[in-house]
């Protein structure tokens, strides 16, 4: 413990921001991370509880008060070396986790809780500043081949392991690039895709081979979900030529919205709209971008990927965005004493809510109106909860202008027709149906076929997907040599 009062006399310190009218100018990330002596001071308000539930609250179990005891001291190569045994990716998780760490941190049950996230960002973007982050080849090859079929986190993380254990890795992706979600998804305001790129790099150097532009399975027809694939690969012919395959997926399916008008222009789903812009901050030409320019947005889903395509919008010069969310407001702050440790339900406001946009609560989507074939408007109506059931408000039916409508409600299931296309068995939700224990964990019942991330337990975050691919590359190295040293 690296200052035993340290929590009582010191504050919580939040990250900085660009001003918003220099960030909406650009797609560039615009949070100052912590400087050195900042990130010492937060690092001191660390009680090294004699249970530390942020350990437990982080899905990658990191050494959380480990690593926030060497910043403290100013051992920040060893704080690196602590972050890199549980997480293989902290850029990723130190920019756009929403650090279920800290609502679990004991400070936070009566006070405001460490500024871990803001910690892990400070200490990977140090370990790559200062060369710390190198390639980790393995010692010696198992002849084995292994493919994973999808390159967001949970595919990056799973590939790493396997090819530091030795075996042949070759990860698909049906995009033109690696990265999944992660690299059209999130919005680069959040998470510039460089950072993507050197993993790639580093990968690479540690025996992991790339394949993009290939779509494995099919999708089926009308697809709504980004295809950029220029080759087809069939399910039988990874059977044959790999000794494993490890399906990480992302849970792409939308979620829809059939009310009248669904079919009307300027209707699309988030999942439409914002990898598109990844792909021209990329340099990439797309033909039809959608475009928020001058029009009156309205952005229906009060998630992350609601908050998203509000930032999106700003940034392309949006007339308006309204926000809405059917379920009532959140209050501002949670009953701790009730809630802690857990993931507490609270209003969050979103740096993308703050550079500009309306938010409604409580409101329903009756019907898309539009004129020649395009939307113009939509008519809403508040809505009531009361014992977990929903009725409308007489009498609050709304008619807003719509230009242009975002459907932000969450996804639903990987798509089907992959799975359908392995064999693979399904569970309720339409996940691929896989276990996590030990011994046989993340397989399917198609042989040699395992599963990990949004494909097996349904839409989730980034942290929890690198956990899921640690865990199953552990378990796809017991299957072809009967044991493993990578960890759980």
């Amino acid at each position: 413990m690296g200052k035993v009062t340290g929590f009582m006399e010191y504050e919580r310190l939040e990250e900085g921001y660009a001003p918003v009218p220099e960030r909406l100018k650009n797609y560039k990330e615009f949070v100052i991370g912590l400087k050195a002596d900042e990130a010492k001071v937060q690092s001191a308000r660390c009680m090294d509880c004699g249970t530390p539930f942020c350990n437990n609250g982080c899905p990658v179990n990191n050494i959380i008060p480990d690593f926030n005891d060497l910043v403290y001291r100013g051992d920040w190569k060893n704080a690196f070396a602590v972050l890199d045994s549980t997480n293989n990716f902290p850029e990723f998780t130190g920019r756009i986790c929403p650090a279920p760490c800290e609502a679990a941190c004991t400070l936070n049950v009566n006070d405001d809780a460490v500024g871990i996230k803001s910690i892990e960002h400070a200490i990977i973007d140090r370990a790559w500043a200062e060369g710390w982050v190198v390639p980790r080849p393995p010692k010696a090859k198992t002849g084995k081949k292994v493919a994973v079929v999808g390159s967001g986190p949970a595919g990056m993380a799973a590939a790493q392991q396997l090819a530091r254990a030795g075996h042949d890795v070759t990860l698909f992706e049906k995009n033109d690039a690696v990265g999944g979600l992660l690299r059209y998804g999130i919005p680069d305001f959040k998470m510039e895709k460089s950072h993507i790129d050197r993993r790639v790099e580093q990968m690479k150097a540690e025996g992991v081979s790339f394949r993009t532009g290939v779509m494995v399975g099919h999708l089926p027809e009308g697809s709504k979900v980004t295809n950029w694939a220029k080759e087809i690969v069939s399910p039988e012919t990874l059977k044959a030529e790999f000794d494993a395959v490890l399906l990480t997926g992302g849970a792409e399916q939308s979620r829809d919205l059939p009310v009248p008008g669904r079919e009307l222009e300027g209707v699309h789903f988030a999942m439409e709209f914002l990898p598109q812009q990844n792909k021209v901050n990329a340099g990439g030409k797309l033909k039809g971008q959608i475009m928020a320019t001058g029009k009156h947005v309205v952005v229906i889903g009060g998630g992350d990927t609601g908050s998203d395509c509000v930032g999106t919008s700003n940034r392309h010069g949006a007339k308006s965005v309204t926000q809405f969310e059917l379920l009532p407001m959140p209050p501002e702050q949670e009953n701790k004493p009730l809630v802690w440790p857990y993931w507490p339900i609270k209003l969050r406001t979103s740096s993308s809510h703050e550079e500009g946009c309306e938010r409604a609560f409580a409101i329903a989507t009756k019907e898309f109106i539009g004129e020649k074939g395009k939307v113009t408007a939509l008519k809403s109506v508040h809505v009531e909860w009361a014992n977990g059931k929903m009725s409308e408000v007489p009498g609050s039916e709304k008619v807003i202008p719509a230009d242009l409508v975002l459907l932000a409600m969450g996804f639903v299931s990987p798509v089907a027709s992959v799975l359908e296309a392995f064999g693979v068995e399904k569970d309720a939700r339409g996940n691929a149906k896989a276990g996590t224990e030990v011994s046989g964990g993340y397989k399917t019942n198609v042989d040699k076929v395992f599963a990990a991330g949004d494909m097996r337990r349904g839409q989730s975050l980034v942290v929890w997907a690198i956990r899921e691919g640690r865990q199953a590359a552990r378990a796809v190295d017991v299957f072809l040599t009967g044991a493993s040293e990578l960890p759980r």
